[in-house]
């Protein structure tokens, strides 16, 4: 359970670090914009590092945690992209929601 927490957490600023500025953002300096993202992305890291440590110490494979962490993105993404961005949601999403979920279960399987 650790893992999967800190992954949603290491995602919540991934998605912060690599988007926020499409909203409000864009007048900023393409430097200044990536001086922030670098900063945020390093909370980033400082949780997605412990997070795929505990996860391998713990018995989970690099596919396993690779394909969590995709599981976790693109459900972190997808609100984002809802609340913050204010694009729908469509078909579209939903497969590939959906093909990832199939992925996860392929590398989970027999686990």
């Amino acid at each position: 359970m650790p893992t999967i927490l800190l992954l949603i957490a290491s995602n919540f600023f991934m998605t912060i670090a690599w988007y926020w500025h499409l909203k409000g953002g864009m007048a900023r300096p393409l430097m200044t914009v990536i001086l922030i993202s670098w900063a945020i992305a390093f909370v980033e890291y400082c949780l997605a590092v412990p997070a795929n440590r505990i996860g391998y110490a713990q018995g989970w494979s690099g596919g396993q945690l690779k394909i969590a962490q995709e599981v976790i993105a693109l459900a972190v993404f997808g609100l984002f992209m809802v609340l913050v961005l204010k694009e729908p949601l469509g078909w579209r999403h939903a497969g590939a929601f959906a093909c990832l979920i199939g992925a996860a279960a392929f590398m989970f399987a027999g686990k």
